[in-house]
């Protein structure tokens, strides 16, 4: 029985971004310097595939600095820390390395520097999440106010509206941030925002490439982890794109068959810690069932590339 046909929309870019790359590359070079086991603190980056292969490896992963014996290296994952975890790693003379995306960084570089003329901060960010923690716990308690919808700025209770910047998580969706910030300048007018975008270069291309594709497919997946960030914005911006059926996969062995029957044509795109070898199998199981025209849809190209800490640079 021939294959129905399915014309496959390949998302450009997708997958990993620099900081991500940066953060396992770390762990990797740690491994090699140090020998196992090296401790993570929280998951490197938010990805099953990757952390079990870190695993693998000799990476411990713990979810607090207290988990960690002083004589092992630990490392910090790449959404960020508050300042009282390395100031703790540093008390008890521990080797830390910080893995943390330089394009976080760039935010509590930012928020200090808010804080330091004298500015209250509001974060627009989901709460709980490693990245909002993290920079939240950059300032002293109380000194960022954090919103997660347009709706919650009407209940800010800031100190001094005239004294009031904005930063953001880097993994939010490039529309519905605009929305949270319009509705900050019509409470605020004097509100201070960053210079330059705080959403990151990749999640803002690889939203950019699913509203390329969504209008032209059937059914888009997006290849992620359920507490990866980026990944799920990615399945709203296909859903609002005109998308309407999107599904969240870790990998191929989760796709609902079912719910893809009658379709001619597929959007395929993947979180930024969602390393291509997830992407290759997926294309496989298509193959497996479908006659597949691959076709790739590439609205940016990317050549950011960020250095390990020197640290590691060094020869043991």
């Amino acid at each position: 029985m021939p294959k129905p046909p399915l014309t496959l929309f390949l998302a450009a870019p997708r997958g990993f971004c620099a900081g991500v790359d940066r953060a396992i590359k770390i762990v990797e070079l740690a491994l090699r310097k140090w020998g196992a086991p090296v401790f993570v603190r929280h998951e490197i980056v938010h990805n099953k595939y990757v952390v079990d292969g870190l695993r693998a490896k000799g990476a411990v992963f713990v979810e607090e600095l207290e988990e960690c014996p002083d004589d092992r290296p630990v490392i910090f994952s790449a959404h960020g820390v508050p300042k009282a975890i390395p100031a703790e790693a540093a008390r008890r003379h521990m080797i830390y390395v910080d893995a943390t995306c330089p394009l976080v960084s760039k935010v509590h570089i930012e928020a200090e520097r808010h804080h330091a003329a004298g500015l209250q901060m509001v974060m627009i960010g989901h709460a709980g999440h490693p990245e909002t923690v993290g920079t939240m716990g950059q300032l002293p308690e109380g000194e960022v106010l954090l919103v997660e919808t347009a709706d919650d700025v009407a209940g800010l209770r800031v100190r001094d509206p005239q004294k009031l910047a904005f930063i953001t998580q880097t993994t939010l969706s490039v529309d519905d941030t605009a929305g949270i910030v319009a509705a900050l300048r019509a409470r605020f007018p004097a509100i201070i925002g960053p210079h330059k975008e705080d959403i990151c270069y990749a999640t803002t291309n690889r939203q950019e490439a699913v509203k390329a594709i969504a209008p032209k497919v059937d059914a888009m997946l997006v290849i992620g982890a359920p507490n990866s960030s980026n990944s799920r914005r990615l399945v709203e911006v296909a859903r609002s794109a005109g998308c309407a059926y999107s599904q969240l996969v870790q990998r191929a062995g989760e796709i609902d068959w079912r719910a893809l029957d009658g379709i001619t044509a597929l959007g395929l795109t993947a979180g930024a810690s969602a390393p291509e070898v997830l992407i290759e199998e997926v294309i496989d199981a298509f193959h497996d069932r479908f006659d597949v025209t691959l076709q790739v849809v590439e609205t940016a190209q990317e050549n950011v590339e960020f250095k390990v800490p020197r640290v590691l640079r060094e020869p043991a």
